[in-house]
């Protein structure tokens, strides 16, 4: 080149260039997200390099199923879809227990899977499965994105979908090469579903029918379920069972739906449920289901559920009215609105003194109970000082098996979003994960895990997530070294056979703690129950507490197998 000559212009390479994980993270963003639980891997590495700058919260479980499990522990407290994403093949098999579980109990998802490259679909490559068709029967809808520039639309739609209706999980598979592909910004997408259009306002005739059902009713009762909640319809229930003084029951995932010291609520119905809340299901003239699915674990031997009854059932889903039990008056619509035209029909209260005084009877006489003269700690007696030193008020959040029914019993919930379980798919390892999910949507609030040392374990590797986000969950292993309800089960109807349902050796869960730096401490007495808990529940870091209780306690009132609500056993004498 001559010297004292002009330099050729040379253009900046445009490195920042869209993609479409930029589309992607700029819909999340505009959706409200506040936090992504996720796992990377191969197929979302491009996802995960715009995650590096994103202002989302990242967490970042220890397993996938651990992080699909906090997602819904964040979405039954915010009532926000829980946004989920994990890699191909086995990362996206490992969150399929997650979606089951979601989808049973409605709880709102976005999920997120990684996909091998669009050109090696179906060829079998390194880490690849058929995550549609893995997942078409657990999710509520599902979608697999071929044009990075749908994946606003797609994503709008799936929020949308997740949240309306009857909540559930919706899954958006993406190949690897789409996340990467260059792409131009788009505008808002509108959505535009004509398949999917959910009734939401009740059906005016269908509310007549049940005004004038429930003024001639001699003894009518409530059985409200998990869709009071997410209707958030816990103001106008209450508001209705007041102006037409009506008794409320609660399915298991209703709990906190109706306040528990109100003088109109009898308790929790179903297999483990009290025994004045069964006999009124059974000896009931007017049924009003609201938001519950008639499963079995409440209902029993459907031959004996109701016979006397009348049944109205209100439900968004409209594939759940009739589908187990007779219904004389269907309302689909969304729970509130119907209560809310219940309480505007201002119709005539039932009479019903004598129904009223028979279920106050059976309150006084048969409420639960246990030995309270035992030296052995009772897990009931542990969950009324757990409930009493909480003051009623902290989010529980449980596992699955005999610890779950006694939190449900004995933990009496005055207020909506304070409980968290697993109901219909009754997934162990459900707790810790779910309970750190909690902690995140609610963070001023004390939450209270309530394991069991089975469950305990099958996800103890979320401990790390709590110390590493220095989250004050205090963790409460209702320890009776078994897998406790498969042991009552094969004490009460395999004549005592305990079949690989005790440990004959389990890990020091305190030194487990320890060794993830959190506090560990073990109550093996009464007097240190009593003592120590109240401390324990309610200081500013996270703390597990192995709580040993009697190994041999059961779980009653119970319904065997095939029984009807009316044949409870261990019902006090």
């Amino acid at each position: 080149m001559l010297q004292g000559a002009a330099l050729p212009e040379v253009k900046a390479e445009n490195t920042q260039s869209i993609t479409g994980s930029d589309l992607l993270l700029d819909a999340l963003e505009k959706e409200g997200v506040e936090v992504i639980f996720g796992y990377p891997g191969g197929a979302v590495l491009p996802i995960y390099d715009k995650i590096y700058s994103s202002k989302i919260l990242h967490v970042l479980p220890r397993h996938e199923q651990g992080g699909i499990h906090a997602a819904e522990g964040y979405a039954r407290i915010s009532g926000k879809p829980g946004v989920v994403i994990a890699t191909s093949g086995p990362g996206a098999t490992n969150i399929v227990t997650g979606l089951a579980d979601a989808m049973m109990d409605s709880l709102p998802l976005v999920v997120f899977t990684g996909q091998v490259a669009t050109g090696v679909i179906g060829t079998d490559a390194f880490q690849e499965a058929d995550v549609l068709g893995i997942t078409t029967p657990i999710t509520k809808y599902n979608y697999q994105v071929r044009k990075a520039e749908d994946i606003p639309k797609i994503v709008k739609e799936a929020f949308y979908i997740a949240s309306s209706g009857r909540p559930g999980p919706v899954l958006i598979d993406i190949p690897k090469d789409i996340a990467a592909a260059p792409a131009e910004m788009q505008e808002e997408a509108e959505i535009h579903l004509p398949g999917y259009q959910p009734t939401k306002h009740p059906n005016y005739l269908q509310i007549r029918k049940l005004i004038e059902a429930v003024s001639k009713a001699k003894k009518p009762v409530i059985l409200a379920g998990a869709g009071v909640l997410h209707a958030k319809a816990m103001h106008a229930l209450k508001a209705y069972a007041e102006q037409q003084k009506l008794p409320v029951i609660h399915t298991l995932l209703g709990l906190g739906g109706f306040p528990a010291e109100h003088p109109l609520f009898i308790g929790m119905a179903g297999m483990h449920g009290c025994y004045t809340a069964n006999m009124a299901l059974s000896q009931c003239d007017l049924l009003i289901n609201i938001g519950a699915r008639f499963d079995d674990r409440l209902t029993g031997n459907l031959k004996h559920f109701a016979p006397h009854a009348s049944v109205a059932h209100i439900d968004i889903d409209p594939a759940e009215i009739g589908k187990n039990v007779e219904t004389l008056i269907p309302i689909v619509a969304d729970a509130k609105e119907a209560l809310q035209e219940l309480v505007n029909g201002e119709g005539k209260p039932p009479v019903h003194d004598e129904w009223m005084k028979q279920l106050e009877e059976w309150q006084e006489d048969f409420p639960y109970h246990y030995d309270k003269t035992s030296l052995e700690v009772k897990p009931q007696k542990a969950m009324e000082l757990i409930h009493s030193f909480t003051n009623g008020e902290a989010i529980v959040v449980t596992d699955v098996g005999q610890h779950q029914m006694w939190a449900a019993q004995y933990y009496r919930f005055n207020e909506a979003n304070r409980w968290v379980t697993s109901g219909g798919l009754g997934t162990m390892g459900f707790g810790l994960p779910a309970s750190i999910g909690a902690q995140l949507a609610d963070p001023k609030r004390n939450v209270i895990a309530v394991l069991g040392d089975g469950g305990f374990q099958m996800c103890t590797q979320e401990l790390a997530v709590i110390r590493e986000m220095n989250l004050p969950i205090k963790i409460v292993v209702l320890n009776n070294q078994a897998l406790g309800m498969v042991r009552q089960w094969q004490e009460i109807f395999y004549d005592s056979r305990f079949s690989h349902s005790k440990f004959s050796s389990q890990p020091s869960f305190v030194k487990l703690a320890e060794a993830y730096d959190i506090k560990g401490v073990l109550i093996d007495t009464k007097e240190q129950a009593e003592n120590e808990l109240k401390h324990l529940l309610t200081c500013n870091e996270p703390v597990l507490i192995d709580l040993r209780i009697d190994p041999n306690e059961n779980v009653f009132p119970m319904i065997a197998p095939g029984k009807g609500l009316h044949e409870m056993e261990g019902v006090k004498p």
